[in-house]
């Protein structure tokens, strides 16, 4: 899903952070946590899903490195089973108000992990104002960071750069930008195309 159908412009698939490079070493097993919002219901271009696009990416991701997966859930979860006007409606509206909706459930200990990945639908050429909660209540140093979106044309859209500011102690690596319909109706290349990204990550 992507709130931003204007603005940003770049539809490339992968956008580089500009602060990190591909590692030459593999990774550590059991030290790579993904991070990920999804909303499912009714989505742009692909009608009412039971999984959200952004939770596929993020499968596919974990399937791949042998990552943990931690899902950001509302704890109103009502308040996004909307339809998807209205679901951009209140995007906007809580980035007006600089909103930070509360998190469902404990928050995961990041202490154990080397490497996270963030993943998030774009909500208005920005993270969902629930992924501030998050990253404010979990403060990080000298771990690798991996944005990963899903969009319907808007591309990384800056959110890569935003991480970057959240967390200026850690290392930004390369994050990927799929187009959410993608994701949701031909996953077969698109799985080849996270699985090629993170191979070049050192995966």
């Amino acid at each position: 899903m992507c709130l931003s159908l204007i603005g940003c412009g770049s539809k490339s698939n992968t956008s580089s952070a500009g602060q990190g490079s591909a590692p030459k070493s593999s990774f550590t097993p059991g030290s790579v946590l993904v991070v990920f919002f999804s909303r499912a219901g009714e989505q742009y271009n692909v009608g009412v899903i039971k999984k959200g696009n952004t939770a596929i990416v993020a499968e596919m991701i974990a399937d791949r490195t042998g990552a943990d997966l931690y899902e950001v859930r509302p704890e109103k979860e009502s308040n996004y089973n909307v339809g998807y006007e209205k679901l951009t409606e209140i995007g906007l509206q809580e980035k007006r108000d600089k909103a930070r909706p509360e998190i469902a459930g404990t928050l995961p200990d990041l202490s154990k992990y080397d490497t996270i990945f963030f993943g998030t639908p774009v909500w208005w050429e920005d993270w969902p104002m629930i992924m501030y909660t998050f990253f404010e209540n979990n403060k990080l140093s000298g771990k690798k960071l991996i944005p990963f979106v899903t969009h319907a044309g808007s591309g990384m859209c800056g959110l890569d750069q935003k991480l970057a500011a959240v967390y200026p102690n850690c290392e930004l690596l390369t994050g990927i930008a799929i187009v959410g319909e993608q994701a949701q109706k031909d996953p077969g290349p698109v799985k080849e195309t996270v699985n090629n990204w993170l191979e070049n990550l050192g995966f």
